[in-house]
């Protein structure tokens, strides 16, 4: 009979979603299988794959009530702009901007990632980022309504995120994401330890 190590160590790093939530936008440029070949330092990646706005909403609420998850970053292109945009609200609107997404929530809901931090992390390493309080009627805002009107409470809420990438910006959509999401990273803590049985 194999002895199993009984020291084995859990992975303690929190979970940080990432989601491009357009099918076509490969934010690595080394492929889409490539995303697992990085991951931000203490944290753990969990990359979750574009669906139809819905049913990604769903997907991300779900995995957000998971305690080990601590962040999401999503990621969706900007509106002919040529700089990179952290979009610290959503409006509570419809996908098609014809009504309120949720009847009886807040006209706005601000996003609890550390904007201004991944807006210098970007800057810092010569891209051209800002912070945006605009919002636009389309599946990034909606996602980002969705998720953050789920979450509880508290400074234990996880932090999520928008980040907008400017069309034809190539390695560098790469950069700002991976810098983006390390930023994030850094106001995650480790996980608390298993106790014993």
């Amino acid at each position: 009979m194999l002895d199993t190590p009984a020291d084995a160590q859990p992975d303690l790093r929190p979970g940080l979603m990432l989601c491009a939530y357009e099918p076509d936008l490969g934010w690595n440029e080394a492929g889409s299988d490539a995303d697992t070949d990085w991951t931000p330092t203490g944290a753990r990646l969990i990359p979750v794959r574009a669906e139809a706005p819905d049913s990604l909403a769903r997907t991300l609420v779900e995995r957000l009530r998971d305690p080990a998850c601590r962040a999401a970053l999503l990621v969706g292109r900007t509106s002919g702009e040529e700089d990179f945009l952290i979009q610290t609200r959503a409006e509570n609107r419809l996908l098609n901007g014809k009504g309120r997404l949720v009847p009886t929530g807040p006209g706005v809901a601000r996003a609890p990632a550390p904007a201004l931090e991944m807006a210098q992390t970007l800057s810092e390493a010569g891209l051209k980022a800002r912070l945006s309080s605009d919002t636009v009627t389309d599946p990034g805002n909606y996602l980002l309504y969705r998720v953050l009107c789920s979450l509880p409470d508290g400074p234990d809420a996880p932090l999520v995120g928008l980040l907008r990438v400017p069309d034809g910006q190539g390695s560098a959509i790469t950069r700002a994401v991976r810098l983006a999401a390390e930023a994030m990273a850094r106001h995650l803590s480790p996980l608390p330890r298993p106790r014993a049985a």
